[in-house]
């Protein structure tokens, strides 16, 4: 049996990196595997923990064959190693935090991938961005409003993509995911 891509994606605050730190311990313990990215951002760069690597390093890694996938966003280049591979031919489940553009891409090389839209209310997220203090409040607003439209097209392509909201308790968005990658729904 083939493993699972779960590719999650969700709007720059929404709390990816915080679910994935606090879902990786029971996922790891089902044999599912977290996936670390490759980034071009210096290892002292606030964030998920990545493999730092400069435009150089990188642009030679992906000239080697090293990623199963790799895309640039936000002016970073990003990359997933491509043990994945390997790990899904052995029956393994891989979690993966993707990108919302890369999406079909990434649906076109792995047909059964399960896409997982990390969702927060518009004004949980405000706060959040706010809170971070990496962007300016114009730049957040703009931000929430490509998140906005974004949602909308992803979802307008993808009917499959499971939508997880992480507005409240942490802990229940965990359960909700471990929920669906354990029991996904059946197909009509």
């Amino acid at each position: 049996m083939v493993g699972r891509l779960i590719y999650l994606i969700g709007p720059s605050g929404s709390g990816k990196d915080s679910l994935l730190d606090a879902a990786r311990d029971t996922l790891t313990r089902s044999g599912c595997h977290i996936v670390r990215r490759v980034i071009t951002r210096s290892a002292e760069a606030v964030g998920e923990a990545a493999q730092a690597v400069s435009v150089e390093q990188f642009e030679t890694l992906r000239e080697q064959g090293a990623f199963a996938l790799s895309w640039q966003a936000n002016g970073l280049h990003y990359g997933i190693p491509k043990e994945i591979d390997q790990w899904l031919l052995e029956g393994h489940h891989v979690l993966v935090n993707g990108s919302r553009a890369h999406l079909s891409q990434a649906q076109l090389r792995y047909p059964n991938l399960l896409a997982v839209l990390l969702t927060v209310d518009q004004q949980v997220l405000r706060q959040r961005l706010v809170a971070r203090g990496r962007e300016s409040i114009p730049e957040i607003e703009a931000r929430l409003e490509r998140n906005a439209s974004f949602a909308v097209e992803v979802l307008a392509g993808n009917p499959s993509v499971f939508l997880l909201d992480n507005s409240g308790d942490l802990q229940q968005t965990v359960q909700t995911l471990i929920q669906h990658i354990e029991h996904p729904p059946v197909p009509a």
